[in-house]
């Protein structure tokens, strides 16, 4: 186990390149990130800067193709696919842009999906899954799908999912993208809510300098480096 410092998330002389043929297109270059438990970090940056990269690699959902990856005392980027994929699920809670809710599925059914893989019982899915509803204020839409919920809603829904295992990381990747201004703040004062209420540590993606705002710190991507950026 690498000593953490106090930081939740090590990233150390990290390379991700892509090969296209015979060229090579690198992403990020010889990268180096701490986040220290219970941070809100945001990340900006041009398209194409790597910063859904950076978030990837961070969740376990992709390799650095050099380099190590830590978060909260595990080298994540030295595990097979399938330890991945069962850290993924205890440890990380995914917010993304266009929600990824299933359209068939109630609300309920959807924010306990990561639950069915972990083997507890239906009384114990049910108190988590309604504890999640509850913090994001949709304890009424639980027989709702998502067709039937409005956007901010949905992304609520989709909040309530990534928070339902109690992960050790949030991970939001454009989580305000797809919302009209009125439902973007609402979201992005729930993020602030979850991260008061559940001291969570969150990594949030985003081209909004409104929703980079709320973060402690934020860091911008430069040609595969980061640059913070004074708060």
């Amino acid at each position: 186990m690498a000593e953490t410092n106090g930081a939740i998330v090590r990233v150390r002389g990290v390379h991700k390149y892509f090969r296209r043929g015979s060229e090579r297109l690198d992403v990020l270059q010889d990268l180096t990130l701490e986040v220290p438990e219970g941070e809100y970090l945001g990340l900006m940056g041009p398209s194409g800067s790597g910063k859904t990269t950076l978030l990837n690699l961070i969740a376990g959902l992709d390799r650095p193709s050099e380099g190590e990856v830590w978060v909260g005392g595990q080298l994540i980027s030295a595990m097979s696919e399938a330890q991945l994929a069962r850290w993924r699920t205890r440890n990380i809670g995914f917010i993304f842009q266009f929600y990824h809710l299933l359209p068939v599925l109630s609300a309920y059914e959807n924010v306990e999906l990561p639950l069915l893989l972990l083997g507890l019982s239906r009384s114990e899915r049910r108190r988590q899954v309604m504890t999640a509803l509850e913090l994001v204020g949709l304890a009424d839409r639980i027989h709702h799908r998502p067709g039937q919920l409005s956007g901010g809603q949905q992304q609520r829904v989709g909040i309530a999912r990534a928070i339902v295992t109690d992960p050790t990381l949030i991970v939001a990747d454009e989580p305000t993208g797809d919302l009209d201004a009125r439902s973007a703040e609402e979201i992005l004062n729930l993020l602030d809510e979850l991260r008061r209420s559940l001291h969570k540590t969150i990594l949030l993606v985003t081209h909004d300098p409104r929703a980079a705002e709320r973060a402690d710190r934020v860091l911008h991507l430069h040609k595969g480096q980061l640059v913070e950026q004074a708060q």
